[in-house]
């Protein structure tokens, strides 16, 4: 694991909790996103404010964070591509192992040790995984900027909320010869 950089703004030292289950300490801090953190569809945008308030306690198998993230996230409605801004208030809950902890669980074969488990890195525990992973798992998977939107015409690309009674004669191709048909005998019985 690379050493964090201490100074980051996601990074919180924990050295006055290490190994001392029972002791907390709080932190709020606002940090700005390095990146987006989301979908492609709608994230919280690069450079975006994100608030954190995160209570930090010293347990026997390594520090656990437990917090709010604020933030607001930006996007598109998939059914008529109209900017959409959703407000996040996400609780998070991660335990961040000591590594002689994280070792020797897997040492022992400890088959509940979840993939996506966090360790403490010099005594650093960095929030950003944690955000990113509760932030994108809390975004809708297909945004709309309300419920009953009905999009846009799949023919003409009209925006159908602006003009409701919006609509288009079309025949099914397979149809188009009896069509053709039709107007032809029209046209000879007028004449």
């Amino acid at each position: 694991m690379a050493h964090r950089d201490e100074d980051g703004p996601w990074v919180l030292n924990t050295r006055e909790l290490i190994r001392r289950p029972g002791t907390m300490r709080t932190m709020s801090r606002s940090v700005t996103a390095p990146t987006s953190i989301g979908t492609d569809v709608i994230s919280i945008a690069e450079g975006a404010e994100v608030h954190l308030e995160v209570r930090m306690e010293s347990v026997v198998e390594g520090v656990l964070a437990t917090g709010q993230i604020r933030s607001t996230a930006t996007g598109l409605c998939v059914r008529c591509l109209d900017d959409i801004e959703v407000d996040l208030d996400l609780t998070i809950q991660e335990l961040f192992a000591y590594p002689d902890r994280a070792a020797h669980r897997e040492q022992v074969g400890d088959t509940e040790q979840d993939e996506d488990s966090y360790e403490l890195d010099q005594d650093l525990m960095d929030l950003e995984p944690v955000v990113r992973d509760a932030v994108v798992t809390a975004l809708p998977f297909q945004p709309v900027c309300r419920e009953d939107c009905p999009g846009l015409c799949a023919q003409c690309g009209v925006h159908l909320a602006d003009n409701p009674g919006h609509e288009h004669n079309l025949i099914d191709p397979r149809w188009s010869v009896l069509t053709d048909l039709i107007s032809t005998t029209d046209t000879e019985k007028r004449t």
